[in-house]
C-alpha cells in the first residue's frame, strides 16, 4: 500500500447538487501517491505548517479514478459542524490541504459483488466503476439510493458503464420520486434495458432474484450509519456469511 503524503491543494469546482450535498474537484500541487479504488482521505479547512501538527479533518471517500494522478473529486453532505464550515468556506481557488490515501474498503476482483449505496456513500464505489471495463470477469450489481432525482449525482457516469458492461446492473431507489414504474424500458435494441429507478430506501428484497450467485458473492455497504446496520441485518438473515458483508465503517 502507497504510503499517505500530505499535499496542499486549490479547489477548482465546487458543485452544489441542491439539498446542502456537495461534489469537489481538487487540483493538488503535485502528482498524487498511488491510492486503489475505495480508500479515502483526510481533509483540513486549517492553515497546516508542514514541520507541525496535523490539524482538525475529516475523511472522505476519493471519488475520482486512480488513473487521474492530478486531480480529485469527493462529495459530501451536510451532516454536522465540519461539513457546515465546508459549505460556507469552500470557494473556487481556496487553498487547504489533504493527507492520502488511507483504508482497506478495497473491492477484491475474484469473486461477483454487490454495491450498495446511500447518498454521498456511493463515493466509496465511483472510483471501481469507473474503471471496470467490458472484459471485467464478474457480476457487478450496484444498488444506489438518494432523497430525490437530482441527488444520483454520479447517474450519469453510472449509466454510461451500464450501457457498456454486460455483467454491470445498476438499480436507483429514490425516497421521493412520483415515478413508480418498476420494471426496465429498453433504450434501444443495441443497448442494455435502461436500470430501474425504484421508489423508497435501498431495498435488496428487490433485486435478490437477479443476483446469480448471492452466496458466492462479496457484499459492500457504504452509507450512512443506519442504513449500514439494517441492510447488514438483512443480508445476516438472508444466510449471508458475515465474512461476505464488508462495511464502510470510517464515518
Amino acid at each position: 500500500m502507497a504510503t499517505s503524503q500530505k499535499l496542499r491543494c486549490r479547489v477548482q469546482k465546487v458543485t452544489d447538487h441542491g439539498d446542502h450535498v456537495y461534489t469537489v474537484d481538487l487540483a493538488p500541487e503535485q502528482s498524487l501517491p498511488r491510492f486503489k479504488p475505495g480508500q479515502f482521505l483526510h481533509l483540513t479547512l486549517d492553515d497546516y505548517d508542514p514541520g507541525g501538527f496535523w490539524p482538525e479533518s475529516r475523511v472522505f471517500s476519493i471519488a475520482s479514478s486512480p488513473a487521474q494522478r492530478n486531480e480529485l473529486r469527493i462529495s459530501y453532505s451536510v451532516r454536522g459542524k465540519y461539513t457546515a464550515r465546508m459549505e460556507n468556506e469552500l470557494r473556487e481557488g481556496r487553498i487547504l490541504w489533504i493527507k492520502m490515501p488511507y483504508g482497506e474498503f478495497v473491492i477484491q476482483n475474484s469473486t461477483d459483488v454487490v454495491l450498495l449505496a446511500g447518498g454521498t456513500g456511493i463515493t466509496a464505489f465511483t472510483a471501481f466503476l469507473e474503471n471496470i471495463t467490458p472484459d471485467y470477469p464478474n457480476q457487478v450489481y450496484l444498488a444506489y439510493g438518494a432523497r430525490n432525482r437530482s441527488l444520483l449525482t454520479y447517474k450519469v457516469l453510472l449509466d454510461d458503464q451500464v450501457s457498456r458492461i454486460e455483467k454491470l446492473q445498476a438499480y436507483y431507489f429514490i425516497e421521493h420520486s412520483c415515478h413508480q414504474d418498476k420494471e426496465l424500458q429498453a433504450t434501444s435494441e443495441k443497448k442494455k434495458p435502461a436500470s430501474p429507478e425504484i421508489p423508497g430506501y435501498v431495498d435488496i428484497g428487490s433485486f435478490w432474484s437477479s443476483i446469480k450467485n448471492p452466496y458466492d458473492a462479496n457484499f459492500y455497504i457504504s452509507g450512512p450509519p443506519a442504513m449500514n446496520r439494517s441492510l447488514s441485518n438483512e443480508l445476516l438473515q438472508r444466510g449471508i456469511q458475515k465474512t461476505n458483508i464488508i462495511i464502510d465503517a470510517w464515518e
